[in-house]
């Protein structure tokens, strides 16, 4: 029976709509009823919609507050959201984000403190000690006799060479003072000053590195923080996270997350 249906079908006139005629055809397409309902449907929604809005403020309350209205402002008969204080971030920054993930950012971190750490154990950072002042106070052996009093005073280096039993020029030094006993067994090799220029030249350039790589390791871990927090706001939360200080360029933008319970 189907197969006749279509077979009858077949022979069958197509129903066409009709066109607009030619005298018409200044005022465009004729609309056709699906092109009507269409329009019937998007008045019909605009006139709900209306209706809706004007029982909103028949039923509106003068005396309701909502933080939305400190928090907007009005421009050009337009409601506007106050923007929040961009995050600020160095070209390098800007550079490793956007064309980097955090994978890559984690084991170039993880690399450069392995090479800190590297540095830092052959250098010591003896050097650094020497610069930082403080006071070395010593006491007398023999105590005061009773009800005198003694004043403290100040060691000429004579005087505090001998106390530490080590040589004058070496008194500027905090570490690697060697007593004067030590010095005489001591066999230290005859180096030329070029030698000793050399390898002053190549402690100073291990320095150099050292710093760099500390300012690149934070920098790093600057970017780092960054990306974690940018992944963490693009996951679906009930309750949108609170920003409480702005990113620098020294440090990641601080956002309090509200407690949220797990199945």
């Amino acid at each position: 029976m189907s197969s006749w249906k279509k077979a009858s079908k077949s022979n069958q006139k197509v129903h066409r709509e009709r066109h607009q005629p030619g005298a018409r055809a200044h005022l465009g397409l004729l609309e056709k009823k699906k092109d009507y309902r269409k329009r019937a449907r998007d008045a019909e929604r605009k006139a709900k919609t209306l209706q809706i809005l004007h029982k909103r403020a028949l039923n509106k309350n003068p005396d309701e507050f909502y933080h939305h209205m400190i928090r907007s402002k009005l421009h050009d008969g337009e409601h506007h959201d106050e923007q929040e204080e961009k995050d600020e971030h160095s070209k390098e920054q800007l550079a490793l984000m956007e064309t980097q993930d955090i994978k890559y950012i984690t084991m170039k971190r993880t690399m450069e403190a392995k090479k800190i750490k590297r540095l830092q154990s052959q250098l010591h950072m003896i050097d650094f000690a020497n610069t930082v002042p403080n006071k070395h106070l010593f006491f007398d052996d023999e105590p005061p006799k009773k009800g005198e009093y003694v004043e403290a005073r100040e060691l000429s280096d004579t005087e505090l060479a001998e106390r530490l039993e080590t040589h004058p020029s070496m008194l500027d030094r905090k570490t690697n003072r060697p007593r004067l006993k030590d010095l005489e067994k001591l066999q230290i090799p005859a180096l030329s000053p070029e030698e000793i220029k050399k390898a002053n030249q190549l402690k100073l350039q291990s320095y150099q590195e050292l710093s760099k790589r500390i300012e690149r390791e934070k920098e790093l871990a600057v970017v780092q923080q960054k990306l974690e927090i940018k992944r963490a706001l693009q996951q679906p939360r009930l309750l949108k996270p609170k920003k409480k200080k702005r990113g620098t360029k020294d440090s990641a933008p601080v956002y309090e997350f509200p407690y949220e319970r797990k199945k």
